[in-house]
């Protein structure tokens, strides 16, 4: 199938569905996060969506913390490398991205195609897999698809924003039943705070780090090679190895530092 840059009504398709809460069930609501599961789409591949209202943290700081790959290698520790690829267009471009899973189920990759939309006092960030012929699959990686993922980000005055996180993602390997549990009550709302404290930690961050380097927002920056859309095309979950994971008992595991995945 051929990429497709996403226009606004993509957009608008996504940020409907952060808002719209018909279909979806609360599976934790605590902390002032909250994790949703589309009924339907429970059994198979999750479809699962997050809230958070970030009260000191302005939507432009945590638009930038969502971009900023060399902040990111901070404060996402579960991260094992990230890296663009490419750019398709002024807000499109190919990325990396590979992460530990806890032993002993296998860590996970992606390839994906990502673009953003600053709007008004909105801000979106969506991405799903494609192939990239210099990036297959690798042997010790499991390549993970996102089918449709992203971010929108709402601010709610001077300073003060709600991001609400959405992932539909299949994972490529029969997962036993405790690992999706585990994912909606445990690591997505870790997850969601640990990204609200890196935005409180950014400003500060940046101010020694490149300050004016922020390609996301000032294309004139971007160095990165330019690729075809043509050179790309969407990677299907069916054309990958499916891994057998479904017997892996929880007692088994180990996890990473802080217990996410």
């Amino acid at each position: 199938m051929p990429v497709q840059i996403p226009d606004d009504s993509d957009f608008t398709s996504f940020k409907e569905q952060c808002e719209n809460q018909e279909g979806w069930t609360a599976r934790y609501n605590k902390g002032g996060v909250t994790v949703w599961c589309r009924e339907e789409e429970c059994k198979t591949v999750q479809k699962l969506k997050m809230r958070i209202v970030c009260k000191d943290v302005t939507a432009e700081t945590l638009y930038d913390v969502l971009h900023d790959t060399s902040y990111r290698k901070k404060w996402d520790t579960n991260m094992i490398d990230t890296f663009d690829i490419g750019r398709l267009t002024v807000n499109a471009d190919v990325g990396y991205y590979s992460w530990r899973c806890p032993s002993p189920l296998k860590n996970r990759d992606f390839v994906t195609m990502r673009s953003w939309l600053p709007l008004g006092n909105d801000y979106m960030i969506i991405n799903y897999s494609v192939k990239h012929p210099q990036y297959p699959p690798k042997k010790d990686y499991v390549r993970a698809v996102s089918l449709l993922t992203g971010y929108l980000i709402q601010s709610n005055g001077a300073n003060c924003c709600t991001l609400y996180y959405l992932t539909q993602v299949d994972p490529k390997g029969s997962l036993p039943k405790w690992v999706v549990n585990k994912v909606s009550q445990f690591v997505a709302p870790k997850a969601m705070k640990k990204i609200y404290k890196a935005c409180q930690k950014y400003p500060e961050w940046k101010r020694k780090h490149n300050p004016n380097l922020k390609p996301w927002m000032y294309p004139e920056q971007n160095t990165l090679p330019c690729i075809s859309a043509a050179d790309l095309s969407v990677q299907r979950a069916d054309s990958l190895e499916n891994i057998d994971e479904s017997g892996l008992s929880e007692e088994k595991t180990h996890n990473s530092d802080d217990d996410e995945t």
